[in-house]
């Protein structure tokens, strides 16, 4: 049986996709700190791109963007490239980039479903192919999915997005299963809430319509899911990240991790 070199204490390249805001962001500058090589994703203008490179640039390790469309097979081809330009082969890929739509299932737009299931599922599907033979040849790799706690329960009027995300995570187990013997793992991540600004025009509803405080608000959206009310601070997902590429989590593969307040418990 062939043996592989544990790799935990080195620097790796890392491709983030849809890093320029949110969670994805915050799992980027997790690893910045830790002195990863961190490539940055996302539909972005080049004023944004290069402040982004700017606020990247204290970092011990090297950075690059790439505003690749992985919306199509060819645009995740492109990531690739970009990425092994900018920053060498990625040996750690953290799947990350996402969009939602809601609508009842039978009202809900063919093109919606597509992209949805395009960018949600495919596009970490197509990346982590292109570059699971790198990682099988090292004999290291990390794949994390950022899924949801959708990928394990369901809510009304978001079929794509649970379907797209049920499928990451079948995806994951499939993708621990078959590299096993390579040392590389695969494991989601299944945030619940999260303190990002999408959740902010919501609690500012809420506030509006009840006539409560932000606080408040924020407490009755999240507490309508979660019986811990309280979102989560997206840099606590970049830190379960980081531990799942770290010495101590060699044998997690194939789990979906819920961070979501106990949601998922019920």
């Amino acid at each position: 049986m062939r043996e592989f070199t544990v790799q935990q204490n080195q620097s790796h390249s890392v491709l983030i996709t849809g890093s320029t805001s949110g969670i994805g962001l915050a799992i980027a500058h997790c690893f910045a700190r830790a002195g990863h090589h961190v490539m940055l994703h996302g539909l972005a203008s080049d004023e944004t791109a290069q402040a982004l490179r700017a606020e990247f640039a204290g970092y011990s390790g090297n950075q690059g963007f790439s505003a690749a469309d992985i919306s199509t097979e060819a645009g995740c081809a492109q990531l690739v490239a970009d990425t092994r330009e900018a920053i060498g082969n990625p040996s750690i890929l953290i799947n990350n980039a996402g969009i939602q739509h809601t609508a009842p299932a039978h009202e809900f737009p063919a093109e919606k479903w597509q992209q949805i299931l395009a960018i949600n599922l495919s596009a970490g599907f197509f990346l982590s192919r292109d570059l699971l033979p790198a990682m099988r040849s090292n004999g290291w790799g990390r794949i994390i999915n950022i899924a949801s706690v959708h990928g394990l329960v369901a809510s009304e009027h978001k079929s794509a997005y649970c379907a797209a995300k049920h499928g990451l995570v079948g995806l994951t187990k499939v993708l621990a299963l078959e590299n096993a013997d390579r040392n590389i793992t695969a494991n989601a991540i299944c945030p619940g809430w999260v303190e990002t600004p999408l959740i902010q025009p919501q609690i500012e509803n809420i506030a509006r319509e009840q006539q409560v405080d932000l606080d408040t608000a924020r407490a009755e959206l999240v507490g309508a899911k979660q019986p811990m009310a309280r979102a989560t601070n997206p840099s606590a997902i970049g830190e379960l990240a980081l531990y799942l590429c770290g010495e101590f989590a060699n044998t997690i593969t194939g789990a979906a991790l819920p961070v979501d307040g106990g949601w998922s418990a019920q």
